[in-house]
């Protein structure tokens, strides 16, 4: 008897009856529609405004799902309105009524058509006055607003952000639940490595003077559940770098990390070119066709940059050859002569052309001025710099450029890495100017064959460009000790709209050659063994050929929610510029006593 008893205590104390479950509203805010004139229902919610018009009063009920009109009539209902107009701003209250039809319809809500005629109020909870309005176009600062962060996410605005959040997530989800993908949590409490960023820390109470670090990636982990057998794996998930911050970076942060096992680059390349199909047809109705490549060299050449914006063309041109035929020192003197077309702007005022090159000047962008070259109308060609040069002269600088008739020339020179990173800079504003990146256009695009290393300058050492179990392409591998700048990597990246979306590589799964690529980057076979002797033991008992990919899950959110790269209003609880949760007012300091028992000693 004790098996039917215990059902129907389970039954009567934690399955909750329909009457419970509708105690407090019958329908949300957002439900009601004319068809449901003369139906009883109890809603519940916040103030968003009300209106005493004499003999009649209006309060807007707003949840989660939208607002509805709640009315009171002075005549009939003396007492209930006098009670209707004690409501502030975002008081919760209880209101049941019958659906009545407007008689003025608002045909920018869904709810529109109806609203309540109010026979019963209750107030759930007086609220104080916000400090800054709860509406779309709010009077509230970027600090101000997430201090109240959960005022905030009242507003449309964010909230829609965040419901479109989940819906990408649940997306995801759904496509690689569908490719036999396994969701699998990885540890928050690890061993501190290096990946390019750097670790917070956490101090261990039980192994004094040791810490645990938080993962700026699964990377590991995941790599040790492919030698584990899980051939698809992937995970939604939170990663933390103490790194500096900016519109579209967080020190905690979430990613789409997902790894394969018996996989080539095309395989990854074609399975996420997938994924990304499905999210754009699944939450904008949007197709988008085959996915383009272009090399990184490719990119860093004509675009300046290793995550290009293709929306436009624009692209670098190189004058080394053309420009350096005068007597202009600026331009013979200069390690690079590079120049960009704008198209139709050869009608630019020498005002315009000043303000242009004044930002160049800018320390952002740090070049000493911009020259300039006109291609006119009439066929004549103007510049800046045309003292020094003939027509005939000034055309060939032109025809490198392949401008026309009105285009405009902008040509800067000097240092070759300043002048490529200012010209790729040049060519996304007057991007901008031009209207030239519409945020509804979408144009992704896959980098490949990036290099395996760089060189740094101070110490003359060579350092992995991602990390250190990415794979090298077979045809480097010699050149690993003689030429690492020459050896490509088993690496790519996904790119949209000229922000890097997902990076991700084939990794090394021979122990051997795992150790090469330590030895190249200056790590001794000790060292090795001390940072990743473990992954390096886990090679030994057969780990098989393997690769994936992390996509940055915030960023993500942002550009297919909205069409631009600022992620904070896609978080719900972020941090600002500074790194502070100005909310919580995080960090701050711990007390002596838990200092003492973190064997942690405090200098002020």
């Amino acid at each position: 008897m004790r098996l039917p008893l215990l059902r129907y205590l389970c039954h009567s104390f934690f399955q909750p009856t329909q009457d419970l479950i509708l105690m407090y509203r019958t329908h949300h805010c957002g439900a009601l529609r004319i068809q449901d004139v003369n139906t009883s229902v109890t809603l519940a919610g916040w103030v968003q405004k009300s209106r005493d018009m004499g003999g009649l009063t209006f309060v807007d009920l707003r949840d989660r799902y939208g607002i509805t009109q709640l009315t009171f009539n002075m005549e009939t209902q003396a007492e209930l309105c006098a009670q209707a107009r004690t409501l502030g701003r975002e008081y919760v209250i209880q209101a049941t009524g019958t659906v009545i039809e407007r008689s003025s319809k608002n045909k920018n809500l869904p709810t529109g058509d109806i609203e309540i005629q109010v026979t019963e109020l209750k107030i759930l909870n007086a609220a104080k006055t916000p400090p800054f309005t709860i509406e779309n176009d709010t009077d509230g600062g970027d600090e101000l607003r997430m201090k109240y962060r959960y005022l905030d996410m009242r507003r449309d605005t964010v909230k829609n952000n965040i419901i479109g959040r989940h819906q990408v997530a649940q997306a995801v989800r759904e496509y690689l639940n569908a490719k036999e993908f396994l969701e699998i949590e990885t540890p928050f409490l690890i061993k501190s490595t290096p990946e390019g960023a750097r670790d917070f820390v956490v101090p261990s109470r039980l192994n004094p003077g040791q810490f645990y670090a938080l993962p700026q990636s699964p990377q590991t982990f995941k790599q040790l559940l492919m030698v584990s057998g899980f051939d698809k794996y992937y995970q939604i998930v939170r990663c933390m770098r103490d790194e500096d911050l900016r519109a579209d970076r967080q020190p905690e942060f979430t990613q789409i990390d997902c790894e394969m096992s018996f996989v080539e680059q095309e395989d990854i390349l074609q399975n996420f070119t997938g994924m990304f199909q499905h999210l754009f047809k699944k939450i904008r109705n949007i197709d988008i066709q085959d996915i383009p490549r272009m090399t990184y060299d490719h990119a860093m050449q004509y675009y300046g940059n290793d995550k290009p914006d293709i929306r436009f063309e624009m692209l670098i041109c190189d004058l080394a050859a053309s420009s350096k035929i005068g007597t202009f020192q600026v331009f013979d003197n200069a390690e690079a002569v590079l120049g960009i077309c704008a198209r139709g702007c050869g009608s630019y005022t020498r005002k315009q052309l000043d303000e242009i090159t004044d930002w160049v000047k800018r320390p952002q962008i740090g070049m000493g001025g911009m020259a300039w070259l006109r291609y006119n109308e009439d066929g004549s060609i103007k510049a800046s710099f045309e003292k020094f040069y003939t027509q005939e002269q000034l055309r060939a600088i032109a025809d490198a450029c392949e401008a026309r008739k009105d285009d405009l020339v902008m040509i800067l020179a000097g240092d070759a890495s300043k002048t490529r990173k200012a010209m790729s800079e040049l060519r996304l504003e007057m991007g901008n100017r031009l209207g030239l990146r519409d945020k509804n256009t979408f144009a992704p695009l896959w980098v490949v064959d990036f290099p395996m290393f760089e060189h740094d300058a101070e110490s003359g050492a060579w350092f992995p460009a991602h990390h250190p179990f990415t794979s090298p392409k077979a045809e480097g591998i010699q050149y690993l000790f003689s030429d690492p700048g020459s050896v490509r990597a088993n690496c790519y990246d996904f790119v949209l709209n000229g922000v890097e979306l997902a990076s991700g590589s084939i990794r090394i799964h021979d122990r051997d050659m795992q150790m090469t690529i330590f030895k190249a980057i200056g790590l001794s076979e000790e060292e090795a063994n001390e940072k990743f002797g473990f992954i390096m033991n886990a090679f030994e008992y057969g780990a098989p050929p393997h690769g994936g990919i992390a996509f940055g899950f915030d960023r993500l959110c942002a550009l297919l929610l909205s069409g631009n790269e600022y992620i904070r209003d896609f978080i719900a609880f972020p941090k600002n510029n500074s790194g502070r949760d100005v909310m919580l007012d995080a960090p701050a300091p711990i007390d002596a006593a838990q200092c003492k028992e973190l064997s942690i000693q405090v200098i002020v």
